[in-house]
């Protein structure tokens, strides 16, 4: 598992130890180059001197050839001076260590002497010609000591720094333990946020993301909770009836009492079915829940396929089932759920529509967003009932719950709204002609709406 201290200790460490290597070597050239400075002026000065005591008729002791030792390695910090006249003519007898060559111009240069680098300065004094030489290396080594010196300060600089980063991410990630300790204690019992009032500025977009998860997490287990027990409510009066029915049956012995008795049954456990598939609709249709793969569905094909399928239905129910579909209307959905939708939609309207009544489906599109529209002629949703129509069991205080009609499940619009939303799409409740009846609208976005229609 990755450790964020120890990954920001790493780091951190890294950085230091690149810095001091960077420090070191900065510090290397810059004293080189301080150094190489220096050091040529002392050369200048060495050989003005050796040129001024030559000019004065003084000479340094004059080493023979017979006493001139051959081949030694001359140490790194010998410094080197030879004279010439001005025609060229040595007056030093140089070895075959140190055979410079007779220098034509005054000034400071780099040569190269048997494949070693010397420092040189030249000075002119009178007749003579003074050449003072040293070897690069020995003041590339005294620069490489005088920068390798820092080293330890830097070691000893990074091992304070690294134990104060250890004390400061101990003292500075305590919120974020504190936070974990608070998020740890959570359980689907205890929703509560945590408290983040106290926390660092660094912290406050997690804990407001955690705070918001839990407020939807307590959301969806209270719709879920009560969801349970309006399932449970709803469902316990179709199997009380369904057990009332079937003892009507074991003490039933007239003919015509036990067909209608039979009957009965039949139509609660139909009516129980329908319960149960619209509890699973509903349950499928949740926004949230993972999206099928998306098509292109054609609406107009969509009614007209509706409306074929319910038109018996229709017709025993003497209502007049009419499509509208003309418009050329195509969304991007699940084809499956919006059958779902069309189909309770539709039979709500022949429910409670009369006999002798109309009921319309149609497409459109409003500015270039799809709209589906069905209509009847039924008794309506009154005005004040419309903004609690879409909650799951409502059914209202309408003529039809008055009548005692044990059909409806109060769980159809909420399944159209459910499958509404998850398609982007809304739904409302407004008059249906004349004033009379109810007309219900899903409108898509224009951005659900599928290219090439």
């Amino acid at each position: 598992m990755r450790s964020l201290r120890r990954g920001l200790l790493q780091w951190t460490l890294g950085a230091l130890a690149f810095g001091s290597i960077v420090l070191v070597l900065v510090a290397y050239v810059f004293v080189l180059d301080e150094m190489n400075e220096v050091l040529d002026d002392n050369l200048r000065e060495v050989a003005a001197a050796v040129g001024r005591y030559h000019a004065e008729g003084q000479s340094f002791p004059t080493i023979s050839q017979a006493t001139q030792p051959r081949a030694r390695a001359p140490d790194q910090s010998d410094l080197i001076t030879r004279v010439w006249r001005r025609d060229g003519q040595p007056v030093t007898v140089p070895d075959s260590a140190f055979a410079f060559p007779f220098p034509t111009a005054a000034g400071a240069r780099r040569t190269t002497l048997d494949g070693v680098e010397w420092r040189t300065c030249t000075v002119i004094e009178g007749d003579f010609v003074v050449l003072a030489a040293q070897r690069t290396a020995a003041r590339q080594e005294m620069a490489v000591e005088a920068a390798s010196k820092l080293l330890f300060p830097l070691l000893l600089l990074a091992l304070m720094i690294a134990g104060l980063l250890v004390l400061a991410l101990r003292r500075g990630l305590s919120p974020l333990h504190e936070a974990t300790t608070q998020i740890a204690q959570r359980n689907a019992l205890t929703l509560e946020p945590i408290d983040g009032a106290e926390m660092p500025r660094e912290l406050q977009p997690l804990v407001g993301a955690f705070n918001g998860l839990m407020d939807r997490l307590a959301a969806a287990f209270a719709v879920q909770q009560q969801f349970v027990a309006d399932a449970a409510h709803e469902l316990r009066s179709p199997v009380t009836a369904l057990r009332l029915q079937i003892g009507l049956l074991e003490h039933t012995h007239d003919a015509p009492a036990r067909v209608a008795a039979f009957q009965d049954a039949r139509e609660g456990i139909d009516r129980l079915q329908r319960m149960v598939e619209q509890l699973l609709a509903l349950s499928r249709a949740e926004p949230g829940c993972d999206d099928n793969s998306l098509q292109p569905v054609d609406l107009d094909q969509l009614v007209r396929d509706t409306v074929s399928a319910h038109a018996a239905a229709a017709s025993r129910r003497q209502i007049d089932l009419g499509a509208a579909a003309a418009s050329n209307a195509s969304v991007l959905a699940d084809p499956h759920e919006l059958q779902v939708l069309l189909n309770n939609l539709v039979r709500n309207a022949l429910h409670y529509s009369p006999a002798g009544s109309k009921v319309d489906v149609a497409t459109a599109l409003v500015d270039g967003a799809p709209l589906l529209r069905v209509t009847d002629n039924g008794p309506g949703i009154p005005q004040a009932e419309r903004a609690r129509a879409f909650d799951r069991f409502f059914r209202g205080e309408g003529p039809h719950v008055r009548e005692g009609d044990p059909a409806g499940s109060g769980l159809g619009l909420a399944i159209v709204k459910s499958i509404a939303e998850r398609h982007g799409a809304t739904v409302s409740l407004h008059e249906g002609p004349d004033r009379r009846g109810l007309e219900v609208r899903v409108q898509f976005a224009a951005a659900a709406r599928a290219s090439g229609h």
